[in-house]
């Protein structure tokens, strides 16, 4: 198992296929690196360095006891592209709280090294149903995401990815999912649902200066796309939205041909 070690000493787990450009793909929550398997062969078939980690809590990579917040995870990220030399003409891709780590890494880290990003099904800019932001999710909500955590963590994740694949997946894609969180720490767990609900991307797109390719599913109830995905394209300049209609938020497991074929034709357009 390859791992990277942060500048907090936190070791991250981490995998690679292909050779030529790198591609890094950030997971979602509360899932692993393992989610984006598919799409990395894929990649690697198509003369790609395709490199994906567990995020800290998460997978196999280190039960922290702290930094479940997007100045550390973007950290981490820089910290990755570091210790395993991929720092030159890179394209991140973030699905769902991956995305955060985008945002947070192209404000916090200036970009560097980075010349093409694409989100998926992400949660910026901004989650949290505010005055400011009428179409996000109600505090509500996530509180009683969280009552649910708390009283059984088990049994409210068997409920949550009903939502999270939609219908057209099979059951033993969503064992696969609950049996991943279960590997996750708890506390990460809650940590990362808090950072991912009420952290506000929305002055950080200015720092979005690279073609950016936003993937969002219309009927995604896990991440509204009124509030993030048509967001994004509606004030970057730089970025493009594919709308997958009548798809849930998971298009990574139910679009995954598609989802592969859209990266890789972004990817394509990168100016070498």
């Amino acid at each position: 198992m390859a791992n990277i070690t942060t500048r907090d000493g936190t070791h991250l787990r981490y995998k690679e296929l292909g050779e030529g450009r790198p591609v890094i793909l950030i997971h979602g929550w509360p899932l692993s690196a393992d989610s984006w398997d598919p799409i990395m062969m894929k990649l690697a078939e198509n003369g790609y360095r395709a490199i994906a980690y567990d995020r800290r809590g998460f997978g196999h990579s280190d039960h922290a006891k702290s930094g479940y917040d997007y100045d550390t995870f973007a950290d981490d990220l820089a910290d990755v592209m570091k210790e395993i030399g991929a720092t030159d003409n890179v394209a991140l891709v973030g699905f769902s709280m991956g995305g955060g780590e985008i945002a947070r890494y192209m404000s916090r880290h200036e970009g560097r090294g980075v010349t093409q990003t694409v989100l998926v099904s992400s949660v910026v800019p901004y989650m949290l149903k505010t005055e400011d932001n009428p179409n996000g999710v109600p505090q509500s909500t996530f509180d009683e995401m969280t009552e649910g955590m708390k009283k059984d963590f088990r049994a409210f994740f068997t409920g949550f990815f009903k939502d999270f694949y939609g219908n057209d997946v099979s059951d033993e894609e969503r064992h696969w999912a609950w049996q991943t969180t279960m590997h996750a720490s708890q506390y990460a767990t809650l940590q990362s649902a808090n950072a991912f609900a009420t952290t506000d991307f929305r002055e950080e797109l200015a720092s979005f200066r690279v073609p950016t390719l936003v993937i969002h599913g219309t009927k995604d109830v896990t991440v509204p796309i009124d509030a993030t995905g048509r967001a994004v394209a509606d004030q970057v300049k730089s970025a493009s939205l594919i709308e997958y209609e009548g798809e849930p938020h998971a298009v990574f497991a139910t679009q995954t041909e598609r989802l592969s074929d859209d990266i890789l034709q972004f990817l394509g357009q990168a100016k070498h």
